[in-house]
Protein backbone atom coordinates (compact mmCIF):
# COMPACT_ATOMS: atom_id res chain seq x y z
CA UNK A 1 0.00 0.00 0.00
CA UNK A 2 1.51 3.15 -1.06
CA UNK A 3 1.63 6.31 1.53
CA UNK A 4 2.30 9.49 0.22
CA UNK A 5 2.65 12.85 1.97
CA UNK A 6 2.27 16.17 0.58
CA UNK A 7 3.79 19.00 2.29
CA UNK A 8 2.81 22.67 1.16
CA UNK A 9 1.96 25.64 1.29
CA UNK A 10 -1.66 26.56 2.71
CA UNK A 11 -3.90 28.15 0.41
CA UNK A 12 -4.90 25.21 -1.94
CA UNK A 13 -9.07 25.12 -2.85
CA UNK A 14 -10.66 21.51 -1.86
CA UNK A 15 -11.04 21.25 -5.29
CA UNK A 16 -7.28 21.81 -5.67
CA UNK A 17 -6.86 18.99 -3.47
CA UNK A 18 -9.01 16.78 -4.98
CA UNK A 19 -7.42 17.21 -8.22
CA UNK A 20 -3.93 16.69 -7.05
CA UNK A 21 -5.16 13.36 -4.88
CA UNK A 22 -7.14 11.78 -8.47
CA UNK A 23 -4.17 12.71 -10.23
CA UNK A 24 -1.44 10.93 -7.75
CA UNK A 25 -3.64 8.61 -7.28
CA UNK A 26 -3.65 7.81 -11.22
CA UNK A 27 -0.27 7.83 -11.75
CA UNK A 28 0.49 5.44 -9.26
CA UNK A 29 -2.05 3.44 -10.51
CA UNK A 30 0.07 3.40 -14.24
CA UNK A 31 3.60 3.45 -12.91
CA UNK A 32 3.64 1.46 -10.04
CA UNK A 33 0.32 -1.14 -10.68
CA UNK A 34 -1.29 0.08 -7.27
CA UNK A 35 -4.89 -0.56 -7.12
CA UNK A 36 -6.52 2.74 -6.72
CA UNK A 37 -8.32 1.60 -3.30
CA UNK A 38 -4.64 1.09 -2.38
CA UNK A 39 -3.01 4.15 -2.73
CA UNK A 40 -3.12 6.35 0.95
CA UNK A 41 -2.69 10.26 0.61
CA UNK A 42 -2.04 12.74 3.30
CA UNK A 43 -2.06 16.26 2.29
CA UNK A 44 -0.03 18.51 4.90
CA UNK A 45 -0.63 22.36 4.85
CA UNK A 46 1.87 24.65 6.09
CA UNK A 47 1.16 28.29 7.00
CA UNK A 48 3.99 30.39 5.04
CA UNK A 49 5.36 31.66 8.39
CA UNK A 50 6.23 28.09 9.51
CA UNK A 51 8.39 27.50 6.01
CA UNK A 52 11.59 29.18 5.75
CA UNK A 53 14.76 29.00 2.44
CA UNK A 54 17.26 30.65 2.36
CA UNK A 55 17.79 31.40 6.00
CA UNK A 56 14.55 33.92 5.43
CA UNK A 57 10.78 32.89 6.46
CA UNK A 58 8.60 32.48 3.57
CA UNK A 59 6.54 35.13 4.59
CA UNK A 60 8.87 37.82 5.00
CA UNK A 61 9.68 37.87 1.51
CA UNK A 62 7.12 39.91 -0.72
CA UNK A 63 7.96 37.91 -4.02
CA UNK A 64 6.88 35.10 -2.45
CA UNK A 65 2.88 34.63 -3.90
CA UNK A 66 0.75 32.45 -1.66
CA UNK A 67 -0.97 29.95 -3.35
Amino acid sequence: MPIIRIDMIEGRTLEQKRKIVQEITQTMVQVAGAKPEDVRIIIVDHPMENLATSGGLLSDDPTRRHP
